[in-house]
């Protein structure tokens, strides 16, 4: 078989699951090898012209095999429940290939968490990176700053315990000792001479004893005439040890050590990352205050829009939001309440209009209101016009509120009924109406149509006269088919949707004819209704604007249809 290929630069929506879906009506034996090729070059040239289609449509097209066929074969093989190839068959299948993990939908988070763990976190990772600088430094400030402290008090000793080792004068060298202990962080002093005994010790236990060596893994430093190194003390704390020789006129006479705490070192640490870390606490705290409180400036008025939209979805277009910012979001609430008002206006205009036009006449002005057939065309129609006998006279000995309520009652009667069988009321004139059936929207049984809404009309008349209106069942209605011209006629002051020509005539000039509760044909509505109804035909009528009689009959009543008619008619008043 040939293989399928796309039109370059175009992306098929379906291409993913086609020829697996082919493949699997290839292996049930629904389509043969020859059929699936036929059919993806149709889905193929569809594809082209920018209307991608579900292969399983093509192949049911093509009549290679039945909807039902085709989707129990997917539904099995995919595990889905399809009911028709119109489904969405393809975004089924994909979610069936999803993984799990996508399938799970994303937690729901406001505004105001987002931005307050947002600052949080941009506070919390400035902090701390702020404070592992300054921390840094800090011990590397302190470290050399206790060396510092170690170096002066190695030269003070140096030059001070010179005249006592040599005099051997040991009370002044355990004075000198014991001012070392007064320097913070500064644990020990030791002075030793050439035979490695102690002679001066800040422990006076150690007076006279060997001087041990330290026991360190440290590398020794040296910094000009001092040498330092680290090590662990038999307490467990870190040391710093600092030494130096006791020189006098470049004789040696020992020399002096002094032991400075590490751990100290590190205490002070601790407490400045202690004062880092509440300081940080505190902008945290303060910055996630900060943030929720924006947060909720913000997310409040988004859900008051929020709650807008959803107001307005639901048909309420005088909701408005009361948002008193000097900023974005105030000047979207304007631009959203300004919006709600022109909904609103538009909303009232189609309402008021759709009275006139009925729904689908409306819905086709809506969509396309510089469509052609605004601007006068010639169709096939069939014009209604109804009458009140006797309405003049009526009219002349009745107080004018009951005349215009009883009018207005075989109005709401005779509009409702036009309405309801699909046609559109053109016009009032005076207690004339006007109803149009087949323009501006088509049904290939329009002239029926406006036969079943005379009848229905008349009945109604005759079920609503008994409460006492008498204009009810004194109207008479005269019915007409052709040809017409439709579209818009007026100026840019006024304009209306209207039906004109001699068709238009001869139902109003029928009309005159008809009595009573009467309902009068012209000969072409006969003819095309003809074994439908039972009408009595009338002697010629002459009609003004007519050189000729025309030829009218008075009905009688429907013939009731076969029960497939009845069901059709029942779906195209329905549409």
């Amino acid at each position: 078989m040939k293989p399928y290929r796309m039109k370059k630069g175009f992306k098929n929506p379906y291409e993913d699951i086609n020829m697996s879906i082919g493949e699997l009506l290839k292996r049930r034996g629904i389509i043969t090898d020859g059929q699936l090729c036929r059919a993806l070059n149709v889905q193929r040239e569809r594809c082209s012209m920018g209307r991608p289609v579900h292969l399983g449509l093509v192949i049911f097209d093509l009549g290679y095999a039945s909807e039902r066929e085709i989707v129990d074969a997917i539904n099995a093989h995919y595990g889905i429940s399809a009911t028709s190839l119109s489904d969405n068959i393809g975004e089924e299948i994909r979610k069936k290939r999803r993984p799990f993990a996508h399938m799970i939908p994303a937690p729901r988070m406001p505004i105001w968490f987002q931005l307050s763990a947002a600052m949080v976190g941009v506070i919390l990772l400035t902090s701390l990176t702020l404070g592992y600088v300054t921390l840094s430094q800090q011990k590397e400030q302190l470290h050399e700053q206790m060396v510092r402290i170690g170096t002066v008090s190695l030269s003070y000793f140096a030059n001070n315990a010179r005249i006592p080792i040599l005099e051997e004068n040991f009370p002044a060298l355990l004075s000198l000792i014991r001012q070392s202990v007064e320097v913070e962080g500064i644990r020990y002093a030791v002075i030793v001479d050439n035979g490695g005994s102690i002679m001066a010790h800040t422990d006076h236990l150690q007076l006279g004893k060997a001087f041990e060596s330290f026991n360190t893994g440290q590398p020794i430093r040296q910094s000009e005439d001092v040498t330092y190194f680290s090590y662990v003390a038999r307490s467990g704390e870190k040391m710093l040890n600092l030494f130096k020789d006791i020189s006098f006129q470049n004789n040696r006479l020992g020399e002096v050590h002094v032991g400075v705490s590490i751990d100290f070192i590190e205490t002070l640490i601790r407490k400045k990352a202690y004062s880092i870390f509440l300081a940080t606490g505190i902008i945290i705290l303060l910055g996630a205050v900060i943030a929720i409180w924006l947060g909720f400036r913000f997310s409040k008025p988004v859900l008051t829009l929020v709650g807008a939209t959803e107001e307005i979805s639901r048909g309420n277009y005088q909701h408005k939001v009361d948002l008193n910012r000097n900023d974005e979001l105030g000047s979207l609430a304007i631009a959203f309440n300004r919006m709600s008002r022109d909904l609103w206006v538009n909303s009232l205009m189609q309402k008021s209009f759709g009275k006139y036009v009925g729904t689908e006449v409306l819905e086709m002005i809506m969509a396309n209101p510089e469509s052609a057939w605004l601007k006068g065309n010639r169709n096939e129609a069939t014009i209604l016009f109804t009458d009140i006998r006797g309405f003049t006279a009526y009219a002349e000995v009745q107080e004018p509120e009951d005349v215009v309520e009883k009018l207005n009652a075989y109005l709401e009667i005779a509009a409702s009924t036009i309405l309801q069988y699909g046609g559109y009321v053109d016009k009032f004139i005076g207690d004339a109406v006007l109803g149009v059936f087949g323009v501006p929207v088509f049904h290939k049984d329009h002239v029926e149509r406006a036969v079943r809404a005379a009848v229905e009309m008349q009945r109604r008349f005759a079920l609503a006269g008994r409460d006492g209106n008498p204009l009810l069942p004194a109207v008479g209605i005269g019915i007409n088919t052709g040809v017409v011209v439709s579209g818009n006629i007026g100026s840019q002051v006024k304009m209306e949707y209207t039906v004109i020509g001699d068709t238009v005539n001869v139902a109003s000039r029928v009309n005159g004819i008809a009595a009573s509760g009467e309902i009068i044909l012209t000969e072409p509505v006969y003819r095309y209704l003809t074994g439908k109804i039972e009408a009595e035909p009338l002697p010629p009528k002459a009609i003004k604007g007519k050189t000729e009689s025309i030829r009218t009959y008075r009905l009688k009543g429907i013939l009731k249809p076969s029960e497939s008619e009845e069901e059709e008619f029942e779906d195209g008043a329905a549409g």
